[in-house]
């Protein structure tokens, strides 16, 4: 391939090398979906086309990785389709809209998927669905599984989140989700992304003092209801050992655990009675619905021994 460009203000310039890989996730936001080449690119080149042999189009370039500043061959462009895409939207409407189906979405692990009895780690686990959204409206609740879109498989939930903002708002799809256990299909009509959220401060845990211990997870935790800030709902984690479990996985004071293994804690007891469940049906491991602040997410607590 081929990439032109206007490095260091000399125009015209052409480097040639080959895609290195395609799919890269650069961290640049929630649809990075970039070619990587090789093909010298520096200063002045984003912007400029790449070309196969063919003389076609496949890219923009926009990036490159160099702890020197300079080319190390290891440059990044958007893929001619997303180009595509965004060009006709804006030549139509002057604006770039994307499909929208309002849930917080996070990568399946293997302890994840151990934890909901799925044979492999693949799709996109909801942590929560926004109220009022297409995904609550059609059905869907934390804990499922997004495995497909319109009959094409999911991978992670960075492919979910692409494939549904390639899609126009309106659009029909069809989701195959994995919801407590057992394959469904969700018919939805999507929505439009919204142009900027809402920023709500972490009003935090208020007072983090006292707590109950969790038995050989190594953090303590109380009703939520009982500490300031800290919401009506779950048991709020009120002291992380810096050794324990709980610290491995990410725990941290102020974080509010909704759920355990599917059911609804509302005190710490609630808490070891799901662990004791768990260990008692042989589980390795047990799923937690957590509240970080305004995010909710899933994690898989190993449950060792004890």
């Amino acid at each position: 391939m081929l990439a032109v460009g206007n490095p260091f203000g000399l125009g015209g310039t052409v480097t040639a090398g080959i895609v290195s890989a395609n799919g890269r996730d650069i961290g640049n936001g929630p649809y990075d979906d970039f070619l990587q080449i090789d093909a010298p690119v520096n200063k002045g080149n984003s912007g400029g086309p790449a070309f196969n042999m063919q003389g076609e189009v496949v890219g923009v370039n926009t990036a490159i990785y160099s702890p020197s500043g300079g080319s190390v061959g290891i440059a990044f462009s958007i893929p001619a389709s997303t180009v595509k895409t965004v060009v006709a939207q804006l030549k139509d409407k002057g604006t770039v809209s994307r499909g929208w189906i309002g849930v917080q979405i996070q990568p399946v692990t293997q302890d994840i998927a151990d934890s909901l009895g799925m044979k492999k780690p693949e799709g996109a686990l909801v942590a929560e669905p926004q109220a009022n959204g297409p995904a609550a409206k059609a059905g869907i609740e934390s804990g499922d599984v997004i495995t497909a879109v319109n009959g094409q498989s999911i991978r992670d939930a960075r492919e979910l989140a692409r494939t549904i903002g390639g899609l126009a708002p309106g659009d029909a799809v069809k989701l195959d989700v994995l919801h407590k256990g057992k394959d469904a299909v969700v018919n939805l009509t999507l929505g439009k992304l919204p142009n900027a959220q809402e920023a709500r401060a972490d009003s935090g845990s208020g007072n983090s003092s006292g707590g109950m211990d969790v038995p050989r997870l190594g953090m303590t935790v109380a009703p939520a209801n009982s500490m300031a800030g800290a919401g009506k709902a779950g048991v709020v984690v009120t002291g992380v050992d810096p050794k324990g479990a709980a610290s491995e996985h990410g725990f941290k004071e102020g974080d509010v655990i909704l759920e355990v293994a599917g059911k609804s804690v509302a005190n710490p007891g609630d808490v070891r009675d799901a662990i004791k469940t768990a260990r008692t049906e042989n589980k390795n491991n047990v799923l937690m619905r957590i509240r970080s602040g305004d995010a909710f997410h899933y994690v898989a607590m190993p449950l060792g021994n004890g």
